[in-house]
C-alpha cells in the first residue's frame, strides 16, 4: 500500500510505509553523557483561545510526553524554546509548567533542568529589571528542585550597552544562584531577537565575553549550552572550557559528530531533536556507552536530514515539526499547538517529514501515523 505525498513542485509521489518501527532497549541510565530532550507543550484541543491569549496547555498529555523521555533514560530540559517560550507560551504558564513537572520528575526519577528567563517583562526595561526578572525566575527553578538554566534574554538583548552589561548581570545571577546552572546562548536565527547577544555580532567577540562569563564563576557553571548550528565554533568553545564545565550541544545540525567528540573532548547534549528521536537517541548513546563510536554514529547520522528539514529556516519554526511528529507518533490526539503555530509550515513540509521520521522507525504504530497523514492530507483537500 502506498500515500500519495505532495512534494515542492506541486505535484506528488507515492511513498510506501514502513511496517515495523525502530526497537528500541530498555531505558537503562547513560554512563558516557548527559542528555536533555528539550520536550513540546501539549495544547488543550479544546479551548476558546485565540493566538493572543494566554496558552491553554493539555496538563495530562504535556506530562505524560515527559514520562515517556524519562522512560527512555532522557533528561527533561523544561520551559525551553521548544515549549514555545516567547512563542506562544508567557511566563506564567511557564511557571506552571516547571512546577508541575518537577514535581513529576520527583515522582519518577527523572532528570530535569528548567529555563530561566526574563519574559516576565513585556516592554522596555532597565538592567535593574532584568536582573530582577532573572531572580523571580532563577528563586522558583530553584525552588522547585530543577536544576536552572539561564536562558539568553530578549529584554538584555535589547538594553545592554555592551559586553560590561552581560558581565555585570550574568555575574550577579551566578552568584546568587545556589547551585551550578547550564548558560544558554541561543543564535539568531532560532530568535531574531537574540542578535548580538553577549554585546556583540561579531561572533569571535561574543565568545570571549561568554567565556568570560564563566571564567569568573568556573563552580557556579555545569555547563553551557550552544545553539549557534556552527559545529567548528562549538568545538572550539568546548576545549577553552574550564576544567570541569560540560558543553551541552544544542547544535541540531551536526549533534552526531559533536556529541562522539574527538581526541580533545566530546560534547553532552541538550537538543529539541530529540523530542521526536527520544528512543531513537537514547538507543544510540547507549551504544556510544560501550565505546562504540561507529555504532552510534551508524544509528544517529541517519537522523540528520530529518533535523535539518525541521529546522530549515525559518528555524524558529521547528517547533511546528516537533509537534506533528508527536500527533503522528500516537502521544497527543491532535495536531494543535498553542498560539495556533500548526500554520507555520507547508503541507509539503508536514510530507517531507513524514516519509523521513517514517523511515527512521520513528512511529510506534505506523499504521496509525498512516491514518493520520491522510487525514491531514484530507483536510488539505487531497485525496488518496
Amino acid at each position: 500500500m502506498t500515500i500519495q505525498l505532495p512534494d515542492f513542485k506541486g505535484g506528488f509521489r507515492a511513498y510506501e510505509p514502513r511496517q515495523e518501527p525502530f526497537a528500541a532497549t530498555s531505558g537503562t541510565p547513560f554512563t558516557s553523557r548527559t542528555v536533555f530532550s528539550a520536550a513540546h507543550v501539549v495544547a488543550d484541543p479544546l479551548a476558546d483561545t485565540t493566538p493572543d491569549s494566554a496558552a491553554a496547555v493539555d496538563w495530562d498529555a504535556t506530562l505524560a510526553f515527559r514520562r515517556h523521555l524519562w522512560s527512555h533514560g532522557l533528561g527533561v530540559a523544561e520551559a525551553m524554546d521548544t515549549a514555545q517560550r516567547g512563542m506562544g507560551l508567557d511566563w506564567a504558564g511557564a511557571a506552571e509548567l516547571i512546577r508541575r513537572s518537577a514535581a513529576e520528575a520527583r515522582s519518577v526519577g527523572g532528570l530535569i533542568a528548567c529555563g530561566v528567563g526574563t519574559d516576565q517583562l513585556t516592554g522596555p526595561a532597565t538592567l535593574d529589571e532584568v536582573r530582577a526578572a532573572y531572580e523571580e525566575q532563577l528563586a522558583l527553578v530553584e525552588e522547585s528542585g530543577a536544576q536552572a538554566i539561564l536562558m539568553a534574554s530578549r529584554a538584555l538583548a535589547a538594553t545592554a550597552k555592551g559586553p560590561e552589561d552581560y558581565l555585570e548581570v550574568y555575574g550577579h545571577l551566578l552568584r546568587q544562584a545556589t547551585e551550578p546552572v547550564i548558560l544558554h546562548w541561543l543564535g539568531p536565527m532560532f530568535d531574531p531577537a537574540l542578535e548580538g547577544y553577549w554585546g556583540s555580532s561579531d561572533l569571535d567577540a561574543a565568545t570571549d565575553t561568554f567565556l568570560q562569563v564563566i571564567a569568573a564563576h568556573p563552580d557556579k557553571v555545569d555547563g553551557i549550552k550552544v545553539s549557534l548550528l556552527e559545529a567548528q565554533r562549538e568545538i572550539d568553545i568546548r576545549r577553552r572550557l574550564p576544567q570541569g564545565v560540560r558543553c551541552y550541544t544544542g547544535d541540531d545540525f551536526n549533534y552526531p559528530e559533536l556529541i562522539a567528540g574527538d581526541e580533545q573532548g566530546f560534547s553532552h547534549a541538550l537538543l529539541g531533536i530529540f523530542d521526536p528521536l527520544g528512543p531513537l537517541a537514547a538507543e544510540a548513546v547507549r551504544v556510544l556507552d560501550t565505546g562504540d563510536a561507529k555504532g552510534f554514529r551508524e544509528l544517529l547520522d541517519p537522523t540528520v536530514e530529518l533535523s535539518r528539514h525541521l529546522f530549515q529556516a525559518p528555524t524558529r519554526f521547528y517547533k511546528t515539526g516537533v509537534v506533528f511528529l508527536a500527533w503522528l507518533a500516537g502521544h497527543q490526539s491532535h495536531f494543535t499547538m498553542v498560539g495556533g503555530l500548526q500554520s507555520a509550515r507547508s503541507l509539503p513540509h508536514f510530507a517531507r517529514a513524514y516519509e523521513l521520521a517514517d523511515g527512521l522507525g520513528l512511529f510506534r504504530d505506523p499504521k496509525l501515523a498512516e491514518e493520520r497523514m491522510k487525514n491531514l492530507l484530507s483536510l488539505y483537500g487531497v485525496t488518496q
